[in-house]
């Protein structure tokens, strides 16, 4: 018995001279090599057929905006609904709005405090682009315009992009394509109530800055600011210069 219980005393003893701390975890760090596996890497290969969640992203048109030939796609990859106009709307005011405006005229509200204009969504050019352009560009950014994909979903995205094409159609549409209830509602040149009045004082569809020229085709930055042409080009500028 007695050798039993002094046997137990040095195990016990061994044992707790046995420190492990955190930092020395009985773990690989990645890429180390490994003499357990016959290959000599520590990582492992995928089980055959494993699929990742969540981030497949197996639909190229819904994923990139464009078909198996590269091509930006003309039509919508998904349902276009009230629900999915609703939530555009939404994003667009949140994401889109402060510079191309709530109407989609480039005259957001940072751009009435100095900042470079964006062009409108109304002129010929991003009419007739298609829907894939502007995944594009809201995906990977263009020109001055920093990209959204961070910030903005991918079903968030086609969500905007419908919401432009209902801003598009707004302010291009034909009186006599719409129903006849719906024409009565239109109000007459000069007979504008005052809240229409006032909603278009404050999104007018052309700027008043003499230093426009030929909006909404030519984007311009209004006078008396850094990167203004024309008249108010040499007009000195409270603003500091953007690098």
């Amino acid at each position: 018995m007695r050798k039993i219980g002094l046997l137990i005393a040095v195990c016990g003893f061994l044992t707790g001279c046995a420190r492990l701390d955190m930092q020395d975890q009985p773990k690989y760090k990645p890429q180390r090599p490994s003499e357990f596996f016959a290959d000599g890497r520590s990582g492992r290969p995928e089980v055959e057929g494993t699929i990742a969640r969540g981030n497949l992203d197996e639909d190229t048109a819904l994923y990139t905006g464009k078909d198996e030939k590269g091509v930006d796609l003309e039509a919508f990859p998904i349902p276009v609904d009230k629900a999915l106009l609703e939530r555009g709307q939404q994003r667009y005011d949140i994401y889109c709005a402060p510079c191309h405006g709530r109407i989609g005229n480039g005259l957001g509200m940072i751009v009435r405090r100095g900042f470079k204009q964006p062009p409108s969504y109304h002129i010929d050019r991003l009419r007739t682009a298609p829907v894939g352009h502007f995944y594009e560009v809201i995906t990977n950014g263009y020109g001055a315009m920093l990209n959204y994909a961070a910030q903005v979903p991918v079903r968030d995205r086609w969500a905007i992009i419908a919401y432009i094409r209902v801003l598009q159609l707004s302010q291009n549409a034909n009186a006599s394509e719409l129903a006849a209830d719906v024409r009565g509602k239109l109000p007459q040149p000069g007979q504008e109530t005052a809240e229409q009045k006032a909603a278009l004082k404050m999104q007018p569809l052309v700027p008043g800055d003499s230093d426009f020229h030929n909006f909404p085709a030519n984007p311009a930055t209004p006078a008396g600011v850094p990167g203004a042409f024309g008249a108010g080009a040499n007009k000195p500028s409270n603003q500091p210069e953007r690098k």
